[in-house]
């Protein structure tokens, strides 16, 4: 009984061909082939852009036969709303179906290719040069020595086996590790998703809390600071790599945040690192959240925590707070606030009585001076009261 590919050349093809496709004899010996990658059409200036259809050739590769170079030809992806693009030298699975001759020729057939072949079950490349003994020392013994069964350990980031215009080759990518029942999916430079779980007793740090299969879901972009050993697995630091978002069931996410002061709460939250259970963890070097038509809206069932090191800076046309308590300085407060135009009417309400009795002491001799001096004062501080109000900040 053949399994894996060669049960979809045995069985599954021929099987759809004949029942779904009658009309085209020629599909029936479909068959799944290796090439081996040697260019690839990514923007207009490739220049064979126009004569492979122009826009619609985007992803397009050119290939070489795995056994016989001098085979060569072109193929399509073969998903449109998903690709992995492959690099030069990588080697792909090929398979004839049908072309967009499709209603006019049932016998057209074309290359479409499907999954790169993960010949150093690596997510950073998997690259093969079409004649390994044409190439440095170096590889010769990297490529020897994994055809051995040995783990590809490649330390010279130099090597000169070709992967395209702008890919470079870099040692310090690792895969991730999976565990029992993962579905990972890992970007060539340190990017992955992982549709994962709670597995007790394994080195990854979310399993301390809950059960086995509780869903996690991990979203990692670059690996942060790394050994040169890319042959290493790694496991997701939330920590140590460059942007992550967490999004949990019961674990506990060991994240450092940049700080932990909740002097203002009397019943204080539980420290991210602390906490298990549901929750959406976001971490980068910075984080920006932009609306551009619309509010951003931030709601809690119990509080919005604002918690920063250095400040907390609003900069806006108007700031409204509405709350029937609001507590500045510490949440031990009790001195009110003063309304401003209240104060000031009383205020000018008690200059006023005042001017009138300074003006009646100036008439008795032993008081008229110091109510003179006192009376020529009294209307400067009766002109300046208006100043002392703000004309930024309100209170009801």
């Amino acid at each position: 009984m053949a399994y894996g590919l060669p049960a979809v050349n045995q069985t599954t093809l021929p099987y759809q061909v004949s029942n779904y496709t009658t009309g085209l004899p020629s599909l029936q010996n479909t068959s799944i082939s290796s090439v081996r990658v040697t260019d690839i059409i990514l923007d207009d200036s490739h220049k064979m852009f126009e004569e492979l259809g122009g826009w619609d050739a985007l992803g397009t590769i050119l290939y070489e036969n795995v056994t016989d170079p001098n085979i060569r030809g072109t193929a399509k992806p073969l998903m449109g709303n998903s690709k992995t693009l492959p690099l030069i030298n990588e080697i792909v699975y090929l398979l004839s179906l049908p072309s967009t001759l499709i209603g006019d020729i049932t016998s057209s057939p074309t290359q479409y290719y499907i999954n790169i072949v993960a010949l150093w079950n690596h997510p950073h490349h998997n690259a093969y040069p079409s004649n390994a003994n044409e190439q440095s020392s170096t590889q010769q013994k990297d490529y020897v020595q994994t055809e051995l069964g040995n783990t590809s350990k490649i330390i010279d980031q130099s090597r000169a086996l070709y992967l395209g215009k702008t890919f470079v080759e870099r040692s310090n990518i690792h895969p991730l590790l999976p565990f029992e029942g993962d579905v990972i999916t890992e970007g060539r430079w340190g990017n992955s998703i992982r549709i994962g779980s709670t597995v007790q007793k394994t080195p990854n740090n979310w399993s301390v809390t809950g059960s086995n299969g509780d869903p996690i879901i991990i979203f990692r972009n670059g690996q942060g600071t790394q050994t040169s050993e890319g042959w290493v697995p790694t496991i997701e630091d939330i920590n140590n790599d460059d942007s992550s978002l967490y999004l949990t069931s019961t674990q506990k996410i060991p994240l450092k945040a940049s700080s932990t002061s909740y002097s203002s709460y009397n019943t204080q939250p539980s420290s991210p690192n602390e906490f298990s259970g549901k929750q959406i963890l976001l971490n980068s070097g910075r984080l920006v959240f932009n609306s551009t038509t619309d509010h951003l809206l931030l709601t809690s069932n119990k509080s919005v925590g604002l918690n920063a090191i250095s400040s907390v800076n609003i900069d806006t046309p108007l700031t409204v707070v509405q709350s029937d308590n609001i507590l500045l300085g510490s949440k031990n407060a009790t001195e009110p606030m003063l309304k401003g135009n209240l104060l000031i009417t009383e205020l000018q309400s008690l200059l006023t009585q005042l001017i009138l009795l300074t003006t009646a002491l100036q008439a008795v001799p032993q008081t008229s001076a110091a109510a003179t001096l006192v009376l020529s004062e009294l209307p400067k501080i009766s002109a300046n009261l208006e100043l002392t109000k703000s004309k930024v900040n309100k209170l009801i």
